[in-house]
């Protein structure tokens, strides 16, 4: 009885001790969190830095202190779990952009980005695909089969245009932003099917009809997640309009916005869709109708709210990735041959440039054959800052390697070890190198434009980019469409030569006859008197 007992105590007290540890480190992480927003700000206007990188450094600096205090044991506080990344920090950051994202030239530009995020996807990851395998055959990495490269060209596809983003400013330049943002978003969602059908697909026989099976698989998951995303943020709009549950409680309706978004994700996930589109069209969606349907101070707490989400989960991410990158359990496998993870890193950032350069230009080349408008097309320095912008590696790269080269975060074969290595590598060295060098880049190629930073750009997204319609022309609001015609084409010809007007147009018909009196949105008059919707109409009409 009495071992017994003892035996409860030592357990309880082995409990308290690891809760213990994970309360210090939870500390030391939020106090590295702070510290990043603190140096953030006063590196406000430095030309070559921003907080990604700044995150990334105070990482790396962290994981050299606990590297050295563990006796070269363990470098970073907390466990790199993908499931952490794809399931609590990846949402938001998603959600976020759809939600801020000015919808106009998003969907003027829909095709081109569109062709840029799936296409030019593809087109490098199979560049990168094939590139892998005639360069580490001929190195000796240790055993790989045709689906981890496979898996490597979806991994290394995955771009992060953050650091671009960051510079870039959606009022001074829409159509660069919008290209490189909305790529950015596709793009991720494309890797991210690509390697969740890799894994799930027979490669050992491949022939045709599996090859268009994959492609049936893939355009599926587009559209169904799509489909998703837009019913889940049309019943979140419906359900507060009818309810009118702010004339209540405004944290309510908050609470049941944030709670919705997060659900289409989940339902994705649920359901094996892309939850990267589900979320992102569900923030598009809330921001066209549900976001009108709420209270004006339920309107100012989820733009601050969700943009602050975003932030801090990408600071996090970046925060995490520079301490992983001295975990010294994957290096160790690889110490003995270190010109070899140098050699796969340099490999695969060549085969990154590569890529990138191999459907930039020549999709960029077709996308100005359909636009008549100069000022609609994009020019060459534009296309050299989209090619930049994806070179950049960052979260997402790395939690698909964790998956597909790891077991719970851990490391057994040198081969694997070697690909986890290479990861951290490209990701370190492109966020570090390049983003370094996106101001200056930008401040040449575009010198007119304000650069601006994050903060800034979350702070000039004033509530009149929730306002523009989803398809719009050079105009922001209806409001700005007093005293304007907008000319019906009168042939078939006239059509064709003016599709985003007729679109337009066509759009703003079906939106203002069914949409919004069913789902609220901007400038509709409920039939209950004094609700937020009929103020707005009347404020905005």
């Amino acid at each position: 009885m009495a071992i017994e007992i003892t035996s409860i105590v030592s357990k309880l007290s082995m409990l308290s001790t690891s809760d213990h540890a994970s309360v210090v480190s939870m500390n030391l992480f939020v106090a590295l969190l702070c510290a990043c927003i603190v140096l953030g700000h006063l590196l406000e206007e430095n030309r070559w830095m921003n907080e990604s990188i700044t995150a990334l450094l105070i990482g790396i600096c962290t994981g050299v202190v606990i590297l050295l205090f563990s006796g070269g044991k363990s470098s970073h506080i907390l466990v790199f779990s993908e499931d952490l990344f794809f399931i609590y920090l990846l949402p938001p950051i998603i959600f976020n952009a759809g939600f801020q994202v000015k919808k106009k030239q998003f969907f003027v530009n829909f095709m081109t980005i569109t062709s840029f995020g799936a296409i030019g996807t593809l087109i490098s990851c199979v560049i990168i695909t094939t590139g892998a395998t005639f360069a580490f055959k001929r190195m000796d990495i240790g055993t790989l089969e045709i689906g981890d490269y496979l898996a490597i060209g979806a991994i290394f596809a995955a771009t992060d245009s953050v650091c671009t983003l960051q510079v870039l400013n959606q009022d001074e330049t829409p159509l660069l932003y919008s290209l490189v943002f909305g790529e950015g978003v596709v793009n991720d969602a494309t890797s991210v099917v690509l390697f969740n059908a890799i894994q799930s697909f027979d490669l050992n026989q491949l022939n045709p009809s599996i090859a268009l099976h994959f492609l049936g698989n893939f355009l599926y998951l587009f559209v169904a997640s799509t489909l998703l995303g837009v019913v889940t943020g049309l019943l979140s709009a419906y359900v507060i309009k009818k309810l009118y549950i702010g004339r209540h409680s405004t944290d309510r309706e908050v609470a049941l916005m944030m709670l919705m978004a997060y659900l289409s994700y989940m339902l994705a996930e649920l359901s094996y869709l892309s939850g990267i589109l589900t979320v992102f069209f569900c923030g598009i969606v809330m921001s066209h109708y549900t976001w009108h349907n709420v209270t004006q101070s339920s309107r100012i707490t989820t733009k601050h709210s969700f943009a602050t989400l975003s932030f801090v989960a990408e600071i996090f991410i970046f925060l995490y990735v520079g301490m992983d990158a001295l975990d010294i359990e994957k290096w160790k496998f690889v110490s003995d041959s270190p010109g070899t993870s140098i050699a796969a890193s340099s490999v695969l950032l060549g085969l990154i440039l590569l890529g990138r350069a191999a459907f930039v230009f020549p999709l960029s080349f077709l996308s100005n054959l359909t636009k008549k408008s100069q000022h609609q097309k994009i020019s060459f320095r534009q296309q050299v800052i989209i090619w930049w912008a994806g070179l950049m590696r960052g979260a997402v790269s790395m939690a698909l390697a964790y998956n597909q080269f790891t077991m719970s975060g851990h490391t057994q074969l040198r081969s694997n070890a070697i690909m986890i290595t290479s990861t951290i590598t490209v990701v370190l060295f492109s966020t570090v190198v390049f983003g370094l060098l996106t101001k200056p880049l930008i401040r040449l190629l575009l010198p007119h434009p304000k650069i601006t930073s994050s903060m800034t750009t979350t702070e000039s997204t004033t509530p009149k980019s929730f306002i523009v319609p989803l398809l719009g022309d050079s105009r922001d609001s209806e409001a700005d469409l007093e005293g304007h015609e907008i000319h019906r084409p009168n042939s078939l010809r006239a059509l064709l030569s003016t599709p985003t007007h007729t679109v337009h147009r066509l759009w703003r018909k079906f939106d203002d006859s069914f949409m919004r009196p069913v789902f609220g949105g901007r400038g509709f008059v409920p039939v209950e008197p004094g609700s937020p919707s009929e103020r707005n109409g009347n404020q905005w009409g």
